[in-house]
């Protein structure tokens, strides 16, 4: 997603945003935390393992009911790169595919609901950050 900066003209990256809020939150070692299981819907029975990084998508709306409409077409089964093209407002990358990600590259809530989630798992709700709401999908995890 291009989004104009304060004066109207310079546009700039959603994800260049993220990483540039991310480091200057990532002081005190949140890079070093586990992963709390559970927090993003992960089933119970299942420990996720410490990772250091996730390989993730999203889908980014500015508005609530928009990723809600994403949320049901995930629900329905469409393919999530699929919905993510059509639907996200964040167009820097193809069917919402951000790469590897490590923890302090990415904002607070973004991060722990990304490093709670099982590969091949989505987010069960939206997720809300100062950029809007966002579906990830977790497509892998390495320490």
């Amino acid at each position: 997603m291009t989004v104009k900066a304060d004066n109207g003209n310079v546009p700039y990256d959603i994800h260049t945003q993220l990483s540039f809020m991310a480091k200057g939150k990532a002081k005190g070692g949140a890079a070093g935390k586990p992963e709390a299981s559970g927090d993003a819907g992960a089933p119970a029975d299942k420990k996720l393992k410490p990772a250091n990084s996730v390989k993730v998508r999203h889908i980014l709306c500015e508005k609530q009911s928009k990723i809600l409409e994403a949320q049901q077409r995930l629900a329905a089964g469409e393919q999530f790169a699929t919905v993510a093209a059509q639907m996200s407002e964040d167009k820097a990358r193809q069917g919402g595919d951000l790469g590897w990600k490590r923890r302090q590259e990415v904002v607070g809530a973004f991060a722990d609901a990304a490093f709670g989630l099982q590969v091949g798992q989505v987010t069960p709700q939206p997720i809300k950050t100062q950029f809007g709401y966002h579906m990830i999908l977790c497509e892998g995890r390495k320490q």
